[in-house]
């Protein structure tokens, strides 16, 4: 039979005549540990070709040897959905003569598929795959579970490959993305460590600061009104986080309350709560552990979702828009509930929206949790430096000192009143924390813009500019 198996990454890029100026895009399932983005930069920069966009849906501290490609003009605009802080750094201190153009997980597949970021080759990291490009994430010794993100580019880009480790006899069963979609497909040794994918801490925290604020976002959502059958959640990967998701689970439980269904990045623990019946589904659109990755692969009810079915704003529909409840972190929040995961509280880019905008902007409950202060710094300031999430987007904010709750959610904060939680204004919050603090200094911000965050509906929604003294 017919084959689309070729020698290397070497003769895929010349097969797919990628030249000056074009773009190409990764996905980043394997997260910390991939190994692809790497290998394929590397071969580029080899065969002389410069002045790429790369279009990436995340960047972590693995792809640092980019700093390298952006110096020597291989790769002249980045746009992506988050930025881990040793390549934030660099771009903070204007390593790039463009500025990057953060979209959230959402908007990236939105502009892909309506034509506004365009394609010329999608390189996809496969875990398992056949001859004929038919792959999945599932299977195979660097199994990363869902490659919801890697959707969008391989149904839009001119051309793709399937990179793999893992090659599998026609037709592999189970696919994830079909060969239809794909032009070429490689071995390599490895694509990645499959250990990398492990995002946060995955630990429920025993920090007693963390603790109380996962009792009082339990006690939140329990007093919300939406907790009933059929209840839809999201949450992260932080130690509080994972936390309160426990405590919730206990309510559940004890209420004898099943969800619908968990949703985002799906952990181990949030396979827990499904195996619990918490929950009738899973809707991945990443795993960020390898507990995830085995439920992914075993359970019918733990189901994989593209970044288009997850959070678009031009698809037909999205998940995010059925969802009841979403806990979300924080670097920085403002009076006006504007929120920063952005940078760092020094001005440094060190994260990036995600999922953030998207869930907030879904969800009807949207709840931020936050200690009151890190490093002596106070959470809520007058205005955070750079808007990832519109404050009109926000319900509440949960610290272990006081939970704070939009002006715009009055029913909310009623109801969380009468149930005797500590509320307390936004304001009395900030001068709560300042009084064990200290005013923060005033961070002075460069001239130059190094960063343009793009909402989800493609407007540019706050610019990040250079750190003064950091130009290089």
């Amino acid at each position: 039979m017919a084959t689309k198996l070729v020698s290397s990454i070497q003769e895929a890029i010349r097969l797919c005549g990628l030249k000056d100026g074009m773009t190409v895009s990764f996905h980043h399932h394997l997260r910390n540990g991939d190994y692809v983005l790497n290998l394929v930069m590397e071969e580029i920069a080899a065969q002389g070709i410069r002045d790429l966009t790369m279009n990436a849906s995340s960047l972590f501290e693995t792809h640092s040897p980019l700093l390298g490609h952006i110096e020597n003009h291989v790769v002249s605009l980045i746009q992506t959905d988050y930025m881990a802080a040793g390549l934030g750094r660099a771009i903070s201190q204007g390593i790039m003569e463009k500025p990057v153009q953060f979209r959230t997980h959402g908007g990236r597949p939105s502009d892909i598929c309506r034509g506004a970021t365009p394609i010329d080759v999608a390189f996809i990291a496969a875990p398992t795959a056949d001859p004929m490009g038919n792959c999945s994430g599932k299977y195979g010794p660097s199994a990363c579970g869902s490659l919801g993100y890697a959707f969008a580019d391989a149904m839009h880009a001119k051309k793709v490959v399937v990179i793999t480790d893992n090659l599998v006899p026609y037709p592999l069963q189970d696919w994830s993305i079909s060969e239809d979609f794909v032009d070429y497909v490689v071995t390599v040794d490895a694509i990645g460590n499959p250990k990398g994918i492990v995002s946060g801490t995955t630990q429920i925290t025993r920090d007693p600061v963390g603790l109380v604020m996962a009792s009082h976002a339990a006690q939140v959502i329990a007093n919300s009104g939406l907790l009933k059958d059929g209840f839809s959640f999201q949450t992260g990967a932080g130690g509080a986080s994972l936390a309160a998701a426990k405590f919730l689970k206990d309510i559940m439980l004890e209420k004898g309350i099943q969800g619908s269904f968990g949703l985002g990045g799906i952990t181990g623990y949030m396979v827990d709560m499904l195996q619990a019946g918490c929950f009738r589904n899973l809707m991945d659109v990443q795993c960020f552990d390898l507990k995830a990755v085995e439920s992914i692969r075993t359970d019918p009810r733990h189901q994989e979702i593209s970044a288009m079915q997850y959070a678009s704003p031009t698809a037909k529909s999205a998940v995010v828009d059925s969802l009841d409840v979403v806990i979300l972190g924080a670097t920085e929040i403002d009076t006006d509930f504007n929120v920063n995961v952005h940078t760092d509280s020094n001005g440094y880019i060190m994260g990036g929206s995600g999922g953030h905008s998207d869930t907030a902007a879904g969800a009807k409950l949207s709840m931020i949790i936050a200690p009151m202060f890190r490093a002596r710094l106070p959470i809520v300031t007058d205005r955070v430096q750079c808007i990832s999430t519109p404050g009109r987007d926000i319900d509440v904010l949960v610290t272990q000192g006081g939970i704070a709750v939009n002006p715009r959610n009055a029913e909310l904060k009623e109801r969380l009143v009468k149930a005797g939680l500590p509320i307390m204004d936004i304001r009395e919050l900030k001068e709560k924390t300042e009084r064990i603090t200290g005013a923060p200094k005033t961070i002075r911000r460069g001239d130059r813009v190094v960063a343009e965050v793009i909402y989800r509906d493609g407007t540019l929604l706050d610019s990040i500019y250079n750190v003064p003294g950091e130009q290089r």
